[in-house]
């Protein structure tokens, strides 16, 4: 008995054993191996580096202090990016809706649609903002058009297939006593789905109105509207004093359109 309470105390406590020990070592292991690979593959200029303290110092320099004069063409240059998030947001409902509503599992009509919706969300949700703006602006030229549409076809994927799960995770109960009164897909759709998905849909509304308000203010440098195409220009110019005020109006829109969907969301979920 006291052999066997010895035996008891001399053990020492550990939280991985040997094998799980192991894994974690090979894990870090070729973790490391990949980072290094990765770092020496991408061909990195080390000079630059470890001069890279001193240009920010220079260009901060440079910066400060920010230029006011030019502010009534910042504000109204930062008031076409509000409608551009704005607008593009709006059109994006009437894409994403519909193929939410196919791409979702317990309403899609057939396997087709299913993954036909799957892979419009897949498509929108691939291809960067900047992408569809580059495209955009080669189609129709340079101005807000092109960052409106630019906006709306990244937001179809974003919102459809959040839409589409909140969708698949509906109690079917309504939906299947509406079926069996005879109730047509329409009167389904509007009786038994959307009450189920309205607070979904107008929290999902509001985050990605947040979301296209940061991603319109990087659209003028591909000539696509907005504040981008002031901030490009500025730099262009080498005018780093109007370009510190426009970043300090940039920070400002997104805090404040953070601020506001914060409430929006609190109100309607």
């Amino acid at each position: 008995m006291v052999d066997h309470a010895a035996k008891l105390t001399d053990r020492v406590w550990s939280r991985y054993n040997r094998k799980e020990q192991l894994t974690r070592y090979v894990v870090y292991l070729v973790t490391l191996i990949a980072v290094v690979w990765a770092v020496s593959d991408i061909d990195i200029f080390w000079p630059w580096v470890w001069d890279a303290p001193n240009q920010i110092q220079s260009l901060g320099a440079r910066m400060w202090p920010p230029e006011f004069s030019k502010w009534d063409a910042i504000f109204s240059a930062m008031l076409e990016t509000v409608h551009i998030a704005t607008l593009s947001t709006m059109l994006t409902i009437f894409i994403a809706l519909p193929v939410s509503y196919i791409a979702a599992q317990n309403t899609t009509p057939n396997k087709a649609t299913l993954w036909l919706g799957r892979f419009i969300l897949v498509s929108s949700r691939s291809v960067n903002t900047i992408i569809w703006a580059l495209l955009f602006v080669a189609i129709f030229g340079p101005g807000v058009l092109a960052g409106i549409l630019a906006v709306m076809f990244r937001s179809v994927g974003f919102i459809g297939k959040l839409m589409g799960e909140a969708i698949e995770e509906i109690d079917r109960r309504p939906v299947e006593a509406m079926e069996a009164t005879g109730a047509s897909k329409m009167k389904v759709v509007l009786y038994a789905i959307v009450p189920q998905v309205m607070p979904a849909f107008f929290a999902i509304i509001i985050l990605r109105w947040d979301i296209n308000i940061r991603e319109s203010t990087v659209l003028g440098l591909v000539g696509a509207g907005g504040i981008g195409v002031l901030l490009q220009g500025s730099i262009d110019m080498f005018a780093w004093q109007t370009v510190a005020t426009i970043l300090l109006a940039i920070v400002v829109l997104v805090i404040l359109g953070e601020a506001l969907t914060s409430v929006l969301r609190k109100k309607v979920i």
